[in-house]
């Protein structure tokens, strides 16, 4: 098969050779040869933006599908080289990458979309007013909504998320203090103390006589004949005083007769 493209130096013609044996349906050999080729290509790509973010290898392994796709679809009668026309089609496939699929936090696309613009329009603006533009001048620049700037401005935050582990200072004695130090946990003395409060307020409605009797049945697990032994009064009478203890109770601090058995 004739080659198409007129390669700018004679120690490019190989690397088109196998581009057009490629596109003609050669086998892995062949798409291995070209991948390694340019391989140096897309981790330098991949590397410029990512930025230290810690996903270079998502990034590589994007890049290497808009390789492939350069390599399937380059046309050499526009006289133009691979490279130049490879570049813009793996570029595209990490900028798509890096705005579907990596925030933090789910955001809708309009926002993903609308972020680079704002970026492009603050720093425009910037050189043209030479000081920080207003919100306002930026949404009349890109013709959307204050509120739209602001909110995109805000969720731009979700980009990406930091890690509880990660040290963001040191105590006293130099130790390291991560996010996940500074969480608090939940703590159920909070509900005992509000509920011994509640309890203690419900209880002055009742007499010196029924809280014993409330003590010995409830805190003290005394049968009723066993607190009216002790009380030297009769059951029926303990059993009488502790169903008004109860209705005072409920009446005090409002609650179904259930839930205070």
């Amino acid at each position: 098969m004739e080659s198409k493209r007129q390669p700018t130096t004679k120690a490019d013609e190989p690397i088109y050779d196998l581009i057009d044996q490629y596109q003609a349906g050669a086998d892995e050999e062949v798409q291995t040869k070209l991948v390694l080729h340019y391989e140096s290509l897309v981790q330098s790509l991949a590397r410029k933006f990512s930025r230290g973010q810690g996903h270079d290898d998502d990034l590589y392994q994007v890049g290497m599908i808009g390789l492939l796709a350069a390599l399937r679809r380059y046309d050499a009668s526009f006289n133009r080289s691979f490279e130049s026309f490879a570049v813009p089609t793996i570029v595209g496939e990490i900028k798509r990458f890096i705005r579907d699929k990596t925030w933090s936090v789910h955001v809708p696309r309009r926002i993903k979309e609308l972020g680079p613009r704002i970026k492009k329009a603050v720093e425009e603006l910037t050189t043209e007013l030479q000081r920080s533009p207003l919100v306002n001048e930026i949404a009349a620049r890109l013709e959307v909504t204050e509120e739209e700037v602001l909110e995109t401005m805000e969720m731009g935050k979700s980009y990406q998320a930091l890690s509880v582990d990660r040290s963001i200072e040191a105590d006293s004695e130099g130790s390291a203090v991560t996010l996940l130090d500074l969480v608090g946990s939940h703590d159920e003395g909070f509900e005992q103390t509000d509920q011994q409060l509640l309890l203690e307020k419900a209880f002055a409605v009742l007499t010196d006589r029924e809280k014993e009797i409330l003590k010995c049945t409830y805190f003290d697990n005394l049968s009723q004949k066993e607190t009216g032994d002790l009380l030297n009064i009769s059951q029926m009478h303990v059993s009488r005083l502790q169903r008004r203890a109860l209705q005072k109770l409920r009446e005090s601090i409002r609650v179904e007769p259930s839930e205070c058995y």
